[in-house]
Parts: C-alpha cells; sequence; structure tokens
C-alpha cells in the first residue's frame, strides 16, 4: 500500500543541510564532484579488501568515528538554520544509522540497539526529546525525512532534525562481495550497457527542515522545500526487486499528488540508480509506470556513481545533491556510462553537467524487502 498526505498542511522547507562524502569533506565539494561525474572510488585502507573480488569503496581519509561525525554535520546543519542552543533543544532528531553502537563507535554506552545510537547523539547534540533511529536499510534516511515533513505538515512539530551516516567498514563489505554485488571493474554504471555492480561509500548528512512560517519568524533563509514525499512496499522478495517496480511506482505516484504536481512538472530525477542489472531493470520500468511519456524526456542520473552507496545514509545524501543540483542550474552527470542500455529508455545526464533552471526535482530510493521511497523537492 502506498502512503501519501491529503492537500494542506504547513509548507515544509529546508533551512540547514549540510554533508560529507568520498567526494570530500563539505556539501560543495560533493556538488561539484557529482555534477562534474567525477568518482571518488579508491583502494579500502580501513581493512585488508585483498581477499574480495574488488577493494574499492569512496572513503574520506583516514579512519573517522561516525558517531564524532554525526554530530559534527548536525552542528554544521543547525549553524547554518541559525538555530541556537534554545532552538535546538526543543528540536526533535531522527537519524538513520546502522543499528550497532559499536558500528557508531559509542564506547560511553551502556546499551544496545538503534535507540543508544539516538539518544548518545542527540544528547552530544544539543537535540530534542524522544530521538527516534531508523534502520530501514538504503530507504533509512529517505523515510526519517518522510516522517519529518509529516510531522511538521500536520502540525505535531514546528521543526525536526534529520541525520544518517554510514562509514565504509567491513562487514557489509563483506557481505555485499559474498552477494557478487560490488562492481569487479572499478566503476559504478547505473543503467549503462555493461553494469556490473555498485561500489559502497561514505556518507554523512544532516538536515533542518521546519515549517515555512516558523522559518519567516525566526528569519531563517529556506534553500529548497519538500513539496512531497511517498512510501510503498511491494512484498516481491526479500533482496530482489519487483521486475515492474511496483512499489516504487505507487511511491513516485503519492509524492506526486501530494505535491500537487504532474510528470511534466519534473525536471530532475536523481536516481537509486545501483548499478546492479535488476535493479536498475526495476527502477526505470516504475519511472515509467509513474510517469508515462515524461519518463523518456526528464533528465536522470544516479550520484552512486560518484559517491557510491551510502547505505543508511544514502537518501539523505542523495537529498543534498538534489537540493544542490537545484540551487546551482547544474545536473549531475551519470558517470560510468558505457554504452546504452536500449531496455530501459531514460534520458541520461552524460558527458557533462546539464545546465538547467530546475523548479521541482524528484530523488528515489529502494531497498531489501521491497521498501520505496519518493521526495519531490521544490527549488525556492
Amino acid at each position: 500500500m502506498a502512503e501519501a498526505h491529503g492537500a494542506g498542511g504547513a509548507d515544509v522547507v529546508v533551512t540547514g543541510l549540510a554533508a560529507i562524502a568520498g567526494t570530500g569533506w563539505d556539501l560543495a565539494a560533493l556538488g561539484e564532484r557529482t555534477a562534474a561525474g567525477d568518482p571518488a572510488f579508491t583502494p579500502v585502507t580501513r581493512f585488508d579488501a585483498g581477499r574480495y573480488r574488488t577493494d574499492l569503496a569512496a572513503q574520506l581519509p583516514g579512519d573517522p568515528v561516525l558517531a564524532d561525525e554525526l554530530v559534527a554535520i548536525l552542528d554544521r546543519a543547525c549553524a547554518q538554520a541559525g538555530l541556537g542552543a534554545d532552538e535546538r533543544v526543543v528540536s526533535p532528531l531522527l537519524v538513520a544509522v546502522h543499528g550497532d553502537p559499536a558500528v557508531a563507535r559509542l564506547p560511553e554506552s551502556d546499551r544496545t540497539g538503534p535507540g543508544a545510537i539516538a539518544d548518545a547523539i542527540a544528547r552530544r547534540a544539543g537535540l530534542g526529546p524522544a530521538p527516534r533511529a531508523y534502520m530501514t536499510a538504503c530507504v533509512a534516511a529517505s523515510t526519517a525525512v518522510a516522517d519529518a515533513a509529516t510531522m511538521i505538515s500536520h502540525g505535531r512539530a514546528h521543526r525536526v532534525v534529520v541525520a544518517a551516516g554510514y562509514l565504509v567498514e567491513q562487514d557489509n563489505f563483506a557481505l555485499f562481495d559474498a552477494g557478487r554485488s560490488l562492481a569487479t571493474d572499478g566503476h559504478v554504471r547505473p543503467f549503462s550497457a555493461g553494469r556490473q555492480g555498485m561500489l559502497l561509500g561514505d556518507g554523512v548528512a544532516a538536515v533542518v527542515l521546519e515549517s515555512a512560517e516558523e522559518a519567516a519568524r525566526r528569519g531563517a533563509t529556506p534553500v529548497a522545500r519538500i513539496a512531497g514525499w511517498g512510501r510503498a512496499g511491494d512484498a516481491h522478495h526479500i533482496t530482489q526487486p519487483d521486475p515492474e517496480g511496483g512499489g516504487m511506482t505507487r511511491a513516485v505516484t503519492a509524492a506526486l499528488r501530494k505535491a500537487g504536481r504532474v510528470p511534466a512538472d519534473i525536471g530532475y530525477i536523481n536516481a537509486h540508480g545501483t548499478g546492479t542489472a535488476q535493479s536498475d531493470a526495476a527502477e526505470a520500468a516504475a519511472l515509467h509506470r509513474a510517469l508515462g511519456t515524461e519518463a523518456a524526456r526528464i533528465p536522470v542520473s544516479s550520484s552512486k556513481s560518484v559517491h557510491g552507496h551510502t547505505l543508511q545514509a544514502g537518501g539523505l545524501l542523495e537529498l543534498a545533491v538534489t537540493v544542490h543540483a537545484l540551487r546551482t542550474g547544474r545536473l549531475p552527470v551519470n558517470a560510468g556510462y558505457a554504452g546504452p542500455d536500449e531496455s530501459l529508455g531514460l534520458n541520461l545526464v552524460l558527458g557533462r553537467p546539464w545546465e538547467r533552471e530546475v523548479d521541482h526535482a524528484l530523488t528515489v530510493n529502494s531497498a531489501f524487502g521491497g521498501a520505496n521511497t519518493a521526495l519531490v523537492v521544490a527549488r525556492v
């Protein structure tokens, strides 16, 4: 069943946004490298990857600590939004991470499970009561954004802060290698002929969402608007996508309906685009079903071709890329392209960034178990 929300309610705006990835230590580096289609994949340095089918990932230098990076990125997003300590402490935190405090490297935690991570990050960042953790794999962050937007739209909160993080580590690297999902040729080639799979990447991001009325009251300057959101499951298979893209079709349709938009209004799609054969084909099928003839027109790219798959953080990192593209008018290149897959029928951004003024963009994500999310993002 798809989830959408009725018309009306408060407008949801972005007033703070910060991100780091294997592309570099700020959102500007992420935005510029994804725009140029400049992949960030290098040999893994945090563990011995010599036993695996590839040794590449998009990593930040050194051995960063996830908990520390989440707190730092929250500070940057809250500073951009102009939030003081008194405003932070009443702002709920939704955080998308792996559920093990040991992975986040929270040695001070005497609890287990994702709740311990959410509590610790909220406390260290000075954020509000009852923090919530999301673990729903590759839609964790985008689900958190949808929940935050719902809370604000329905008047249950004036402001919600969302953070997400994943840093490349051996357990997931080994799992995806065992599943033969990693690209052995060292390139992520979404929607391309010859695509071999995905590569992992670091990603940590945070966003401050609030009602337009609250932002205006505080004198904060919005950088984008979350115009619509939708979620749907297809319950097709534990790991394989529905070949017809049923869940994503319903999620996109719900997001458009919430935004009060039609497919012709969408000027760019930041696709999930993992570079795996089945997933890309299912996603293309969903876009054609949801968008009709417009699917062959709308520019499409997957920024995973540059920053890699950041798992629980993917939806938020890709939202950051989408906002950057709307603000700069430069649509990111679909890197790794090796030739057309005629069966997909998408208008891929190739060669160089496309200079376009886009008012509304779509960013979509999928996860194991058949979960799908879609966000409609508006330029302000």
